[in-house]
């Protein structure tokens, strides 16, 4: 059987003749050759090597862009000879080679120092005349209260002249669906929205504006609570089967399920006929905005956080980090959808959802159907997968369908959600669990960008500021990959024309964290010069506006805009005093 050198430094694979099954060969002299360390010198910031062990083999090469894998592999040990020991400054090269061959926890260490120390010492990209990513920041969540009032307008009118000062682009609104129809049917109160646009477009800022169909409270982030309408609540105590639910029978009531999308359970309506008229609403009630330029984009809300997927991990339901969530589709529509599939495949026994996908915080080795091996690639779990997945699908091409009825002519976003954990396994279950079918074997983002093109939406997606290295050190039992996923999807828009766009999942305020999101914005080893579209911040806070932070974002909104850094941090602090923020 042949055996892989692999080199990847330099992307490549070279084939050899070893006839063993159990072992591999890795030539340090083929790992650490100059023209290898010469790739390793030019391009430290664009991607990260590190070694870890999984159940599928026992020595792994991960990069940011791909993992080789060797069934069963172990190391085959050949000295590493002195002149791989110091080359132009570089420290350790034994060192790396030595934990790529081990092959252990300690040696990953190692590499991540090694790499750590070389971005330090080879300097940061410069992106001065780089293509303009333009800057958005979202508003508090809780900027337009219950009453549809707008909150605090003279500390935010402070807050917004500080961010046009530096250039920001404009700032993202949620237009909270239970604040605007909250009380009747087709009562719609824009009041508060009305005023908070007039504001921004008087300060000469662009709008993003989100229309927020789910429930605001309870998930990281949150500190408001923001309801579906009284009106929907009420149909939900006599009909709970409008809300995602568990296999325990527990209903997730941030968002309706998509089993009624089409049922007419909604005073008559059905959910994507409330839907329409929402947005109907909105652009009719804000024409001048839109025809001035003001808004440049609406973002279609199509799940729970905004996002196109399964409600899978509630913390309300006791989900905790890492855990692969729960299938969502046990509502009595869901279900009857399941059946019917089940009937017209020709096993009604498939017509249930699985019995051995574990619970929220379930790991995918402690269950039957996510562990290797496990019951997800056989044939009722593809059948089911597939079932799961294209429910996803369709509930988005029917909203985004009449999205661009009610916003023709008018840029749409769509935003997806960024489920980074248990990526490296086979199974993939914590996207499964969200709808995601994008086990190992099997791309299941293609067809998520084909409805995108289909309706020409562009992507939002997340978590590019989450560098793998940082997950392996904080939760090494997740096998999360971002820096993988994030190429996956991306790859998989741009390789059907779809935009993207992308945000940060969590709170970012240090240049770690900017010079991630800079390098997935602008990526600088794609031969076509693909890079986002826009960037939109999480989100305007008090912490941001502090001195040496707000510089450290100055400074990344100078850099996405491809201008020259070159605002010092006391110049910052002058503007923030004219402004009246200390």
């Amino acid at each position: 059987m042949g055996v892989l050198l692999v080199d990847p430094f330099l992307h490549s694979m070279e084939a050899t003749s070893y006839n063993s099954s159990s072992q591999m060969l890795i030539n340090p002299r083929v790992l650490l050759s100059s023209s290898s360390l010469m790739s390793f010198k030019q391009k430290t910031n664009t991607w990260a090597i590190q070694n870890s062990k999984d159940h599928h083999c026992s020595s792994n090469i991960m990069r940011r862009t791909s993992t080789y894998r060797v069934q069963n592999a172990t190391p085959w040990p050949i000295p590493i000879s002195d002149e791989y020991h110091h080359w132009n400054g570089f420290r350790g090269s034994t060192s790396i080679a030595a934990a790529l061959l081990v092959g252990d926890r300690a040696g990953e260490k190692t590499i991540n120092n090694e790499i750590r120390d070389l971005q330090l010492k080879f300097g940061e990209r410069d992106f001065a005349g780089s293509p303009k990513v333009p800057v958005y920041v979202m508003l508090p969540l809780g900027v337009i209260n219950m009453k549809s009032e707008l909150v605090d307008p003279d500390a935010l009118v402070k807050h917004l002249k500080i961010l046009k000062s530096i250039n920001v682009d404009g700032v993202m609104v949620d237009c909270w669906w239970g604040i605007v129809e909250g009380r009747r049917p087709q009562d719609y109160n824009w009041t508060g929205y009305k005023r908070l646009f007039k504001l921004v477009r008087r300060l000469k800022l662009k709008l993003q504006v989100v229309m927020s169909f789910h429930e605001c409270g309870g998930n990281v982030g949150d500190n408001v609570t923001i309801p579906l309408p009284g009106w929907v609540k009420e149909i939900g105590k006599n009909n709970p089967d409008i809300y995602f639910t568990d296999k325990e029978g527990r209903r997730t009531y941030e968002c309706l399920s998509w089993g009624i999308d089409k049922e007419r359970v909604l005073k008559g309506r059905t959910a994507v006929e409330v839907y329409f008229d929402y947005m109907r609403s909105f652009r009719v009630e804000f024409d001048e905005f839109f025809e001035q330029g003001v808004i440049t984009e609406i973002e279609i809300g199509l799940g729970p956080c905004g996002e196109l997927r399964y409600p899978s991990y509630p913390i309300k339901h006791g989900w905790k980090y890492p855990g692969i969530g729960e299938f969502q589709c046990y509502d009595r529509y869901l279900m009857k959808s399941l059946t019917n599939a089940a009937n017209e495949r020709g096993h009604a026994f498939w017509g249930n959802g699985p019995k051995n996908a574990g619970c929220y915080t379930s790991k995918p080795h402690e269950t039957g159907f996510f562990c290797n091996g496990g019951d997800f690639d056989s044939h009722y779990g593809r059948f089911f997968l597939n079932w799961y997945s294209q429910l996803l699908i369709d509930h988005a091409d029917r909203v985004l369908s009449l999205a661009n009825l009610a916003f023709e002519g008018i840029s749409i976003a769509a935003k997806l959600s960024g489920v980074h954990w248990w990526y490296k396994t086979a199974s993939h279950a914590a996207e499964l669990t969200a709808g995601f079918y994008n086990p190992s074997n099997r791309d299941g983002y293609a067809a998520i960008a084909a409805i995108l093109k289909k309706h020409n939406i562009s992507l939002n997606f997340t978590c590019v500021e989450l560098r793998t290295l940082h997950q392996e050190e904080g939760h090494p039992e997740a096998m999360a990959d971002p820096e993988g996923l994030v190429w996956q999807v991306c790859n998989a828009a741009w390789d059907v024309g779809v935009p993207v766009a992308s945000e940060n999942a969590l709170p970012c305020y240090d240049k770690d964290g900017y010079n991630k999101i800079l390098e997935t914005a602008k990526p600088s080893s794609d031969p076509d010069g693909r890079h986002l579209v826009a960037f939109t911040y999480l989100r305007l806070t008090p912490q941001l506006m502090e001195n040496k932070r707000f510089a450290e974002f100055t400074h990344f909104v100078q850099k996405m805009h491809g201008e020259t850094v070159q605002e010092s941090r006391s110049n910052v602090k002058k503007k923030m005093v004219v402004s009246g923020i200390h």
